[in-house]
Formats: C-alpha cells, structure tokens, sequence
C-alpha cells in the first residue's frame, strides 16, 4: 500500500483572527470552517489548509488526539511562472516582503515570504520537484 496524496496540510498559529484576514484577503483562500479561538479551515484547489491554535488543540480530552507545534512551518504553494510573477506584484503592493528568491537550476522558480504568524510560505513551480504543471 502506498499513500497517494496529501489531503490537508496544517499550520500553527495563535492569533486566529490575523490569520484569516492574510489567508483570506491576501491569498485568496476560502474559508470553509471556523472555531473562535481554535482553527480555521481553508480550501486549497482540492486540498485543504488547516489553521490550527496550539493552544486549543494541543488540549487533551477532546474528540480529536491533541497536536500542535512551536515555532514556524513552512507550506509550499504551486504556481506557474506567470503566477509566480503575479504573486510578486501582488504581495508587494499588499505590503507583503519577499524573503527570498530562488532558481532552482531549470526546474522551477520559488518565491518566499511569510504570514503574520512567521510561517514560512512559498509559491513554487512544481518542476522543481518533476511533477508536471497540474498535477
């Protein structure tokens, strides 16, 4: 048996309601759930990114098995060159700073920059990687 694709990807964060406006109004995410003081849950093409308060879920006794991490992550967003470009404009005229800028050899261009929480966020061509543009 094999896995055959990430279904939801999650990251930490404490202060929900900066998360929401960054993820929502700067990258366009929907919003599908929200829980004051808990998570907020956004679609991602067919993929679902998970916003998480460490100090809610991390509590034992609930329905779910506790997590939660310190510290930043990091979550790679896939984009065409055209879109790449694109996010750069945009973020830039949303106040946003691109951290770094990378060529990978041929293969793909990334982008880094970061959410209010100090995540590390990335807009990458999937060649870096070999997987085609779609899949």
């Amino acid at each position: 048996m094999r896995a055959r694709a990430i279904l939801e990807t999650c990251l930490y964060v404490t202060d929900l309601d900066a998360a929401e406006r960054f993820y929502r109004d700067i990258l366009g995410l929907t919003i599908v759930e929200r829980q004051a003081g808990r998570h907020l849950f956004f679609r991602c093409g067919n993929q679902m990114l998970l916003l998480f308060n460490p100090d809610s879920s991390g509590v034992t006794g609930g329905t779910l098995p506790p997590h939660g991490a310190r510290g930043e992550g990091h979550v790679a967003f896939a984009a065409t060159p055209e879109e790449i470009d694109a996010w750069r404009t945009h973020l830039a005229a949303s106040g946003i700073a691109i951290e770094s800028e990378i060529d990978w050899s041929g293969r793909g261009h990334s982008i880094y920059f970061r959410d209010p929480a100090g995540n590390s966020l990335e807009f990458a061509s999937p060649g870096i990687w070999g997987i085609a543009e779609g899949s």
